[in-house]
């Protein structure tokens, strides 16, 4: 794995323990809600306790995340960082190094041992007779000893090194509203990579410090906020704006210039991303609506929102995030901001420049948003995750091609042999708003708010084993369902299931590999087994068997092997169309009932040769049935 890809695993690691942060905010939002008048003060007492609590214990939740995203969810890794973090506060404790409390930077660091660990050693084979101190014990001795040295060093650098961070952070305050400005355009541009979660991690728990009335010192700007410092919340502030406004505002002004007839869609589509952005602050799904067909857009964008942050902090406005500044974010955190009602009018006044900037651009240079790209259509897809699966799997290599795969709130983040397998027309169409290459393997795909359920779907899919057969398109064109193929037999599905397509290109390849079955002797149709015993037949149109083969040239012959996109018919596409009933263009399976259950990806345009089309789980007893 590259550095792109280590941080990628990092950025991702470092975001789950602060899943409890809306948890804790929600605690104390309720324990300050008037409870004395009704007599139940101690209900808002306990939801205090509760909420602090949370706060307090950060550095422990940061090891044990950090280790369980770096460990690969192990819960050996959680157990050896509980360990580990245990052992260094009673150590520097003991010596007086530090405060007995740890600080959320030596959470971290343990969580990165604690999971490199449990990587490297959970697998050790002992000899027979100690055998029991192996696999994941080894790991949890191994934890133990390397906290020893660890906590040693941090005797030593524990008090240099939390003045270092002391100093870092009064230099980045120091910059005022210029490090906020910069601050803004980095977040934004690292959103794009999926490492704006480190980035975030160093600005909310490490940038500037507070002391409590209780004499407990304080780190961070997102811990400093919910501790009641007034000054804290600068690098959050700005954020509201964006997410509540801004970003919506795009979803809008992709809506009104979409396509007339694809229009409905669209709205149905962004008006829901748009919710989701105002609600929670969720922006990927339509940022990455227009990054990669405009990326000198997201580049304005990004200097938007880092002057955006800028006019709040000179405006002396301060509100913390808990999760990702949406409007739950700012309900719940109002009670302890500064100036926080003067982010709706400035966020009104940026939704407005947001969406008439938007509007105009995409007119003026016809940028392909989405509804807007020649030929395009919009898919609601999102009930047929089960039945995408298979076909996601199959554009993103195969299960042999996928080394890792976690989840985030908006994306896959991968480890692949080979990402030149990945076919990115093929996620696209089956419903990804874009992709990143981040080398070495790591890749990112982003799928929204369903990602989460996306990577469960494709880990049934995996761990199943399956007996399937993955289909490619045979032809570059549209994609059809069977039922609209203008001939009964096959409407009817007569001959066998399957789909069909219009083409645009007078070229057809083998959707998958096998064996030539049958060539037609009037060259218009070709019949393919394949190793499973799966009978495939290509009919090129309807009524083209009176062409007699005129405007029609077959390349393989019965009993070659072909492999899947291998080209097997050139044809006229002008003649066919003027002397046959119809150029659509079943591909059916003659032998249906060996079949146990069918995906289909989106009815859209295809390219020749494109993965993950169509695919079939076959019934256990015919696997390899039929094959010769």
């Amino acid at each position: 794995m590259n550095g792109l890809g280590a941080l990628q695993q990092f950025g991702r690691a470092i975001m789950l323990p602060t899943v409890v942060l809306p948890v804790a905010a929600l605690m104390l939002f309720l324990g300050n809600m008037p409870w004395e008048p009704i007599g139940l003060e101690s209900i808002g007492h306990v939801l205090n306790v509760a909420g602090n609590t949370i706060f307090m214990y950060l550095p422990y939740i940061f090891a044990v995340g950090v280790a369980l995203g770096l460990g690969n969810n192990d819960g050996t890794a959680a157990i050896a960082a509980l360990i580990g973090i245990f052992i260094e506060q009673q150590v520097t404790a003991y010596f007086g190094a530090a405060e007995s409390q740890p600080s959320i930077l030596v959470g971290i660091l343990i969580g990165v041992l604690a999971g490199y660990i449990t990587n490297r050693y959970k697998t050790v084979q002992l000899p027979e007779y100690i055998q029991f101190f192996g696999g994941p014990r080894f790991v949890l001795l191994v934890m133990s000893f390397v906290m020893l040295g660890f906590s040693s060093v941090m005797v030593l650098i524990s008090e240099p090194l939390q003045q270092g961070v002391i100093a870092l952070g009064n230099f980045l305050l120091s910059l005022g509203g210029f490090g906020v400005f910069l601050f803004g355009i980095l977040q934004r541009v690292l959103v794009v990579v999926g490492l704006h979660h480190i980035l975030n991690n160093i600005f909310f728990f490490h940038v500037g410090t507070f002391e409590t009335a209780g004499g407990q010192m304080v780190y961070g700007d997102l811990p400093r906020f919910f501790a009641g410092d007034p000054t804290a919340g600068q690098f959050m502030t700005g954020l509201y704006p964006l997410t509540m406004f801004a970003i919506p505002a795009i979803a809008f002004a992709i809506i009104q210039e979409a396509r007339e007839d694809l229009k409905p869609k669209v709205q149905k589509m962004f008006l829901m991303s748009a919710f989701v952005c105002f609600l929670t602050g969720i922006t990927e799904p339509i940022e990455f609506a227009f990054l990669f067909v405009a990326p000198y857009l997201f580049v304005v964008h990004a200097i938007i929102s880092g002057l955006t942050m800028w006019i709040c902090s000179y405006l002396n406005i301060h509100l913390g995030v808990s999760f990702s500044a949406g409007a739950i974010d700012f309900i719940i955190n109002s009670h302890l901001g500064t100036n926080q009602w003067l982010l709706i009018p400035i966020g009104i006044a940026l939704g407005l420049i947001y969406y008439n900037l938007f509007r105009f651009a995409i007119y003026k240079y016809r940028i392909p948003t989405p509804g807007r790209e020649e030929g395009s259509e919009v898919d609601d897809w999102a009930g047929s995750l089960p039945y995408r699966a298979p076909l996601i799997l199959q554009a993103l290599g195969g299960k042999d091609n996928i080394i890792r795969m976690e989840a985030c709130v908006t994306r896959l983040r991968l480890s692949v042999v080979n990402d030149r397998l990945i076919d990115r027309r093929a996620l696209r169409l089956l419903g990804s708003a874009g992709m990143i290459r981040l080398g070495g393997g790591a890749v990112q795909v982003v799928f929204g708010t369903y990602s989460d359920v996306i990577r469960a779907e494709i880990m049934k899919v995996i761990n199943k084993d399956l007996n399937q057969v993955l289909f490619h398109a045979p032809m570059q064109g549209r994609m059809i369902p069977l039922e609209e193929v203008p001939d009964q037999i096959f409407a009817k599905k007569l001959v066998g299931g399957g789909v069909a397509f219009i083409p645009d290109k007078g070229e057809m390849v083998a959707p998958l590999a096998g064996e030539i079955m049958t060539i037609y002797p009037t060259q218009h149709a070709i019949g393919i087994v394949t190793a499973e015993g799966l009978n495939v037949l290509i009919h090129l149109g309807i009524d083209t068997s009176s062409l007699n083969g005129y405007g029609i040239t077959v390349l393989v012959k019965e009993g070659d092997q072909v492999e899947a996109g291998q080209l097997l018919m050139k044809f006229d596409l002008d003649y066919v169309k003027q002397h046959a009933t119809s150029i659509v263009t079943p591909m059916v399976i003659t032998n249906s009932e060996i079949v146990q259950s069918w995906s289909f990806a989106p009815y859209k345009a295809v390219k020749k040769g494109q993965a993950s089309v169509m695919s079939v789980v076959l019934n256990d007893r015919n696997v390899g049935g039929n094959a010769e």
